[in-house]
């Protein structure tokens, strides 16, 4: 670590003479660049962009008299880049907020049905088409699980589409299976197998309502989605996303899924608000495009969306799901669970090639899904050999790697964003998923690495996957203390898996210029340094020495955008 910066590093301008013209804004503190662990006293910033970075002295001479805002944060608490969020469905956590209902993921069966009543009773007093509700968790409901014919007596002419909160399960009444074709209109069994997915039937081969990993993403496109999520809507929401994640210290976040309801309004509504200099943050959006849809044509409104670009918009990836969830026994594992079976690929590794190919050729990056080691070394086979390494072609999530693919990974400047709300369990969780047979064996407690992508030079950033993983924290100081300790302060545990914690930097690291690299905008963001737009935070303790276990409650006093205070406490 460095106290100050040398000459060397950025100029210090001791003759005032030189300077035209003062700063708007000169800051004075311990300062956390983000630029190889460096530590500085000062910064200046002109026109939104740091003009200087380094120590107390050379930022003086910035200092102009009835002109220059100079905040003085010595001893007060760390100052540092701008957070982000590397995976994140914020669009869809808020629009449920507006549209939908939320369920608690200990809701038993008799409560989800009952909340259900609830919103079917103000869906009719509203006039809605759609009855759209997240966040049920199969455990909870278990054995109890609601059917079709459930939801039915409740609602039978109102499309019912219920998401689990892990957002890989899906609950439908009769009348959405049927507009999906799933059951035929004289109620006989109509498609019962979807490629990439799972129609659960019974003992008679009737859907019993429960679709899994993309038949749910398949039946949610019969939805009224125009209607269930509005361009006026997207549009609310982006304020509520923009005032949460100020307050918590993101100033850029990659959206888990841009059209998630099949339309383009959140993309609109996201280059609406940054034309007209509403928007203070910068958002990646992605296309997601799903098994069962043409490859070619859903290539094609991939491309299509990135005349939603803007300043601070970026519609530039591809996002897919390549399998599902390895204790949900739907991830691509190797060796196979207890019971003999591999997971559900929703691809196959020739076609992600492929996809790869066309869509590096475009100018879209591939974001990817995968969890099982093997679906790892599958997808990592499909970037080496369709992809371009400057693509940066990102894996997502991740639970469990091959030694053998960290090399290639980093050879092939593949990226990673890791689920780091995974590093924790309740004390006993390993013996649990052992006894169950949930996951391979030796898997059990050996799963979500962290630490390894850093030892391999792999680009790795942190995210929260919100709203799934409900519980877990989804600010950035709530996640940097897992990945510090492996432990969710609330919760009665042990660390996960501790050869895989990291560092405080680098968990800063994971959280900033990493982010800034993952989403192509690091020569403009994600660290504190000469001509890079000053996003940074002041925050209420110095997170590089409060004790680890107060890192959580790390707060940003003021989160500062292109040099403008856009929240304060």
């Amino acid at each position: 670590m460095f106290v100050g910066c040398t000459s060397s590093d950025n100029p210090v301008k001791d003759d005032t003479s030189s300077i035209k013209d003062g700063a708007d804004l000169v800051v004075y503190g311990k300062i956390f660049t983000s630029d190889d662990n460096k530590i500085v006293e000062a910064f200046a910033v002109k026109d939104g962009k740091y003009v200087y970075v380094g120590n107390k002295a050379g930022a003086e001479a910035y200092v102009e008299k009835g002109k220059t805002e100079v905040v003085d944060y010595t001893g007060k608490g760390l100052v540092m880049s701008g957070c982000g969020n590397g995976h994140s469905h914020y669009m869809l956590g808020y629009a449920l907020k507006t549209i939908g209902t939320m369920f608690d993921i200990q809701d038993n069966a008799e409560q989800v049905l009952n909340k259900i009543k609830a919103a079917v009773q103000k869906a009719r007093a509203e006039g809605a088409t759609s009855i759209f509700a997240q966040g049920w968790r199969l455990q909870s409901l278990e054995p109890q699980v609601p059917t079709r014919e459930d939801l039915d007596a409740i609602c039978s002419d109102i499309p019912i589409y219920l998401l689990d909160e892990e957002c890989h399960k899906a609950l439908a009444n009769t009348i959405l299976l049927k507009k999906a074709g799933i059951i035929n209109e004289d109620g006989t069994a109509g498609k019962t197998t979807l490629r990439g997915g799972e129609i659960v039937t019974d003992a008679q081969g009737m859907p019993t309502g429960m679709l899994k990993e993309q038949a749910q993403t398949y039946v949610r496109q019969f939805l009224d989605n125009d209607n269930l999520y509005t361009l006026d809507r997207a549009i609310a929401n982006l304020a509520e996303i923009e005032q949460y994640m100020l307050s918590v210290g993101y100033t850029m976040y990659h959206g888990g899924w841009g059209n998630y309801f099949v339309n383009t309004n959140y993309y609109q509504a996201c280059q609406q608000l940054d034309n007209a200099g509403k928007l203070h943050f910068v958002v990646g959006l992605p296309y997601e495009i799903e098994s069962w849809m043409d490859m070619d044509e859903a290539l094609g409104r991939a491309v299509d969306a990135k005349k939603f670009a803007s300043k601070r918009v970026l519609p530039r990836w591809i996002k897919l799901l390549y399998d599902g969830g390895v204790e949900a026994g739907t991830g691509i594992v190797d060796p196979l669970y207890p019971d003999g079976h591999q997971g559900i690929a929703n691809w196959t590794e020739e076609e992600v090639t492929e996809l790869t190919r066309k869509a590096n050729a475009q100018g879209l990056t591939i974001h990817i899904h995968v969890m099982g080691n093997k679906g790892v070394n599958q997808v990592v086979n499909a970037f080496v050999n369709g992809g371009k390494d400057e693509m940066r072609n990102t894996l997502v999530h991740v639970r469990n790697v091959d030694n053998a693919d960290y090399k290639r990974m980093a050879e092939h400047n593949i990226y990673v964003t890791s689920g780091v709300t995974w590093h924790h369990a309740m004390t006993g969780l390993a013996d649990i998923l052992r006894d169950r047979g949930m996951t391979p064996i030796g898997q059990e407690d050996k799963s979500y690495p962290f630490k390894s992508f850093f030892d391999n030079n792999i680009p790795v950033t942190i995210h929260s996957d919100y709203p799934a993983l409900s519980g877990s924290p989804d600010d950035p100081f709530g996640i940097m203390e897992i990945a510090v300790t492996g432990v969710l302060w609330s919760e009665n545990g042990s660390p996960w898996w501790p050869e895989e914690l990291v560092t405080r930097e680098q968990a800063l690291a994971a959280m900033t210029i990493n982010v800034a690299k993952q989403m192509f905008i690091e020569d403009e963001r994600g660290s504190i340094s000469t001509g890079k737009y000053a996003d940074f935070l002041l925050l209420n303790q110095d997170v590089l020495t409060c004790p680890v276990n107060e890192i959580h409650s790390t707060k940003p006093v003021a989160t500062y955008f292109e040099g403008k205070k856009v929240f304060s406490i």
